[in-house]
């Protein structure tokens, strides 16, 4: 079943953004300077090819850069002016559709708006995806974002939508924290 486009050639059920910060580390150790922030933009995108093959996801490719700018857009505002450290990318396919589905949103033509919103990110964007039903969570993993063998920024944020319809949605997750002075002994 199609769904009216309300964003580019996309239908947006809803954005979600998670925002996570930690005052102290499991041991009780406080930061040693500003707290230690996750974000998660998100969104519920009806998936146009759940329920059926197709040799080609151009409803999807078609205008990632689009639906990458507006993704970098939120993130920038959810950071506040502080500056991103590290990143993470992730999808969560509803039952009808296939995780093929969820990867064509994690593709170069999304994220390099998104790179070039937070001012870069030389090094390469951890990820993951999974089917699922509503309220699965998904583990997005995070990586430093101008070097990924940086051991401080190897970090996992955990999110999830309770409310996606798990025949005709999919989600997309990114995550991007700034973690400024950030306890060195987590990390980011």
């Amino acid at each position: 079943m199609s769904k009216p486009a309300n964003f580019e050639n996309y239908h947006i059920r809803k954005w979600y953004t998670q925002i996570d910060d930690t005052l102290a580390n499991e041991n009780g150790i406080l930061a040693d300077g500003k707290p230690l922030r996750k974000i998660v933009i998100a969104a519920a995108i009806h998936n146009p090819y759940a329920g059926r093959f197709s040799d080609n996801l151009d409803l999807i490719l078609a205008n990632s850069p689009a639906l990458g700018r507006e993704f970098g857009r939120r993130i920038v505002a959810a950071l506040g002016g502080e500056e991103l450290e590290s990143y993470g990318k992730a999808c969560i396919v509803g039952i009808a559709g296939e995780y093929e589905h969820g990867n064509a949103f994690l593709t170069p033509a999304m994220v390099m708006p998104i790179r070039e919103a937070i001012g870069g990110g030389k090094a390469w964007i951890p990820s993951a995806g999974k089917r699922g039903v509503p309220g699965t969570e998904l583990d997005i993993p995070l990586a430093h974002k101008n070097a990924l063998y940086v051991p401080s920024h190897y970090d996992t944020v955990t999110s999830q939508f309770f409310d996606a319809r798990m025949r005709m949605k999919w989600w997309w997750r990114l995550r991007s924290p700034p973690a400024a002075a950030c306890m060195r002994a987590w990390a980011v």
